[in-house]
């Protein structure tokens, strides 16, 4: 299969992500790509054509993945090192996905599942006194949000705006402040 219309052997890839002194670049790029762009697109279908059943394996595939990626934060500085890690990785993303074996239902069915249910009250309990800590929180610190959503607000038209001036480089704006005519170097100016 060759990639993008490209003459590329389809076992090039397959020897970048298992060559052990291969980049970790490319591992990092295969382990998002396979544990996040995928799944977000697969979520993404099974939503939009109402399957139950896709949207259910797609549901217990975020908590899986969720639960991997705390766990994460907590492994991923003591095996960074190793370097088999980001293959691990890899494969246990792939595992996850899996239709042959469905990883994502295994995991969740016989490790999240019974914690949560064990740990639930006290869980609800810590949801419960979180959320409303943000919300004190926000209407507390309202009138801060209000001016960071304004300069966020400002900061993303203006970089709308620059966005347009380097893919139409030809349009320029003339005249004052108020004003807002645009000329083409290609057209004539009309006057208002």
């Amino acid at each position: 299969m060759a990639f993008l219309g490209s003459n590329i052997s389809p076992d090039v890839g397959l020897r970048l992500l298992l060559c052990p002194l291969g980049s970790n670049v490319v591992l990092r790029t295969a382990c998002c790509s396979v544990g996040v762009v995928l799944p977000v697109y697969s979520t993404f279908k099974a939503i939009e054509t109402k399957n139950q059943d896709d949207q259910h394996k797609w549901l217990v595939y975020w908590a899986a993945y969720g639960s991997f990626t705390v766990a994460e934060i907590f492994t991923d500085k003591l095996l960074h090192w190793c370097p088999f890690y980001y293959h691990l990785k890899f494969a246990f993303l792939v595992w996850l996905q899996l239709p042959s074996v469905e990883g994502a239902r295994v995991l969740y069915m016989n490790h999240l599942r019974p914690f949560l249910r064990r740990h639930q009250s006290r869980l609800d309990q810590i949801v419960n006194f979180l959320y409303g800590e943000m919300v004190k929180f926000a209407s507390n610190h309202e009138t801060e949000i209000q001016v960071t959503r304004a300069v966020f607000a400002k900061i993303l038209l203006s970089a709308n705006q620059m966005v347009r001036e380097i893919m139409h480089p030809t349009q320029r704006q003339i005249g004052g402040p108020g004003q807002h005519v645009q000329t083409s170097d290609s057209e004539s100016e009309d006057e208002e």
